[in-house]
């Protein structure tokens, strides 16, 4: 009798998961998705115009200058972009979508830095927006009879991008450690506001504020000249209110439980 060969097994490879670039561009779609964010991403817009048409009405004919039209516009999205960090990072917990996504990409840590990525690419757009404003309050100004310069050093548009991600990426840090979106917008908008209160009462925290206080060390900024000292201060701001958050947020993001 002749021996029957079983037949060979055919081992097919896993297949590839979806690449970081895919992953940004899911989680840059997912960030208007819903009608907080949608509503937010407008606001933001809205405002940066509104202060500028404000500014056409109130400055006078020399001190309506691109950079003048520029600079104000920083401060309020930079209020906002914090909260769609944290909407990012949160939504998917209280929307209960967790359990999906982490279903088809199961190595979190990789759904996580493309949720910072398309933040960090939010923030970016955020100042091409103030650019364009800016830009058609200008021209709007000039049209109207004002004399305001165009003249505009662009080491504030660096100074513009780190603030705007700083920004982001602080309300991502406050989300991924704490998980819940009410929990996260009240911690992120209280605790600095309360360090800050604390500084000016107790003299002995004065000189720790400058390093610790991000309303302080975020302040050079604003302007286009930043010394090496106002980096340094910076950096270690950042350090205590970013990257120590992010990574226990991301710990905590890992190791929980998906229900």
């Amino acid at each position: 009798m002749t021996a029957t060969t079983a037949p060979a097994l055919t081992v097919r490879p896993a297949p590839a998961g979806p690449s970081l670039a895919r992953l940004t561009g899911v989680e840059l779609r997912k960030l208007a998705d819903t009608r907080a964010g949608r509503w937010l991403l407008a606001a933001i817009g809205l405002i940066a115009a509104a202060i500028v048409a404000v500014q056409l009405f109130v400055l006078d004919d020399d001190a309506q200058t691109f950079t003048g039209f520029f600079t104000p516009s920083l401060l309020p999205i930079g209020l906002l972009l914090p909260v769609l960090g944290i909407l990012s990072i949160t939504a998917e917990w209280s929307q209960r979508t967790a359990l999906t996504t982490f279903a088809l990409v199961p190595r979190r840590e990789r759904v996580v830095v493309a949720k910072l990525a398309a933040l960090v690419l939010a923030a970016l757009a955020s100042v091409v927006v103030s650019l364009a404003v800016a830009t058609v309050g200008m021209l709007v100004a000039q049209v109207t009879g004002g004399a305001g310069s165009w003249a505009f050093d662009w080491s504030l548009l660096l100074h513009a991008a780190v603030l705007q991600v700083a920004n982001v990426l602080m309300g991502a840090a406050f989300g991924l450690l704490l998980l819940n979106t009410p929990l996260a917008i009240v911690s992120y908008l209280l605790l600095p506001t309360v360090w800050t209160i604390l500084a000016a009462m107790v003299a002995a925290l004065r000189g720790l504020a400058r390093w610790l206080d991000t309303s302080a060390t975020m302040e050079p900024l604003f302007g286009p000249e930043v010394t090496a000292g106002q980096w340094g201060r910076l950096a270690v701001s950042l350090l205590v209110w970013v990257a120590v958050p992010l990574a226990a947020g991301l710990v905590r993001t890992l190791r929980r439980e998906v229900a």
